[in-house]
């Protein structure tokens, strides 16, 4: 046997992988008129087609019939799009402020009213099996300029060659230059045009960067900068904000709250509810850089697990000054130790939700008290189901608006082991 022919008995040959086909946009003009039902949890109207298949709509709302819409994606059991056309609007839609809303704020088509009646509704449903006490809500005292960080990509206009702030347009990669926007605070927008204006002024092109990244603090300081292609991040100067009277460092591509008025309202609920208890014991779980554990515990026994270095740096010098607070570099997962019969825990987990091991370790020990913050409430009931299950009471639900005119919810309960 040649040497060729061993090779070709022993070495396996690998097909290169069939490059994904790109799904590409259509407008579906339909034969009658689309009823939209109600809202989805992330956001979008649902509806049926004619021929049964069920369709995820955006810049939709309950009971509006639509005429055609942008098909943006197609499964065999639904297709998602954009409405277009109407046969029928709603009377709560309302004009949007910006032009690329259905990017950043897709809910800003709706009144602030019927936002809170919608997102009040969304918890009720996720929780109708567990509670059937009214969902308080919380508004933000800020609707619009509230979010403190905000990410641009950046467009060159081949028309009036310059470069222009842009975003991506929903279900599409292309970029989308934008003018105005409503969402970030005002500092920022204009920190971010003056950015653009030195770029144009210098001869620089767009394509040496990937993004323009800049946070804001509560006085108007605005932080950030160019993330440059084929570079590491550079290190920005840390910003400070006070928080229920204790001060916080945070770096402004770090992890720290988008809307801190509204937080504060929801840090006081939980001291509130931690006040209701006597035990002295407090483990913060994914703490970031501190700011629950810290803002509502610091006076007791408190112990503030994070996994990210970069946010357990910040956590350590929050820390700093407080003799009773113990910072924990560690999973959350994987510091069960720390869990006692005669603690309160607080939970603030990724959009994930708790990991199995945690919610295990809860049950087996049965904390006085939990308190469950969350980003996304479909997977705070999948912890809180079984936790319900293993004999918590459910005590207290609460619904905060962290992100107006987006579907976005940050939901609070609290439950006891009897």
């Amino acid at each position: 046997m040649s040497i060729f022919e061993k090779r070709k008995k022993y070495v396996k040959i690998y097909k290169m992988p069939r490059r994904r086909k790109k799904f590409k946009q259509k407008e579906i003009i339909l034969d009658s008129p689309l009823i939209i039902e109600k809202l989805t949890p992330t956001g979008q109207g649902i509806g049926t087609l004619s021929d049964g298949k069920k369709i995820f709509l955006w810049n939709t709302l309950p009971n509006e019939e639509v005429k055609s819409f942008i098909q943006i994606k197609s499964k065999s059991s639904y297709d998602e799009g954009i409405a277009k056309d109407f046969v029928k609007t709603s009377e709560y839609r309302t004009e949007p402020k910006d032009e690329q809303y259905l990017s950043t704020s897709p809910w800003q088509i709706m009144t602030d009213d019927y936002e809170a009646d919608q997102k009040t509704a969304v918890i009720k449903e996720l929780f109708r099996n567990l509670w059937q006490d009214e969902v308080a809500f919380h508004q933000s005292p800020d609707t619009w300029h509230y979010r403190n960080k905000m990410e641009y990509s950046l467009y060159y206009n081949f028309a009036s060659e310059k470069i222009e702030l842009a975003i991506h347009p929903r279900g599409s990669h292309s970029k989308m230059p934008i003018k105005t926007s409503s969402i970030e605070r005002a500092e920022i927008f204009e920190k971010a045009e003056a950015i653009i204006k030195q770029l144009n002024e210098s001869g620089d092109e767009a394509k040496n960067y990937s993004s323009l990244l800049l946070r804001c603090n509560q006085n108007g300081d605005v932080e950030g900068g160019l993330f440059e292609k084929r570079k590491p991040h550079p290190v920005f100067n840390n910003l400070t904000d006070e928080i229920l009277g204790k001060t916080y460092s945070y770096s402004p591509n770090g992890f720290f709250q988008i809307n801190l008025p509204i937080y504060e309202i929801a840090l006081t609920r939980i001291k509130e509810i931690l006040d209701t208890t006597e035990t002295k014991k407090v483990i913060d779980l994914y703490s970031g850089v501190g700011t629950i554990g810290l803002s509502t515990a610091g006076e007791k026994e408190l112990t503030l697990v994070e996994v990210d270095k970069s946010a357990y740096k910040e956590l350590e010098a929050n820390c700093k000054d407080i003799e009773t607070a113990t910072p924990v570099l560690a999973k959350s997962e994987e510091a069960l130790e720390y869990i006692a019969p005669d603690s309160v825990v607080i939970l603030d987990p990724p959009r994930a939700g708790c990991d199995k091991k945690l919610i295990d370790k809860l049950i087996e020990v049965k904390p006085k008290k939990i308190i469950y913050l969350s980003c996304n409430p479909i997977t705070q009931v999948r912890d809180i189901e079984l936790l319900i299950s293993a004999g918590a009471k459910l005590k207290s639900v609460e619904a905060f608006n962290f992100f107006p005119h987006t579907p976005h919810i940050e939901n609070l309960v609290s439950l006891d082991f009897a």
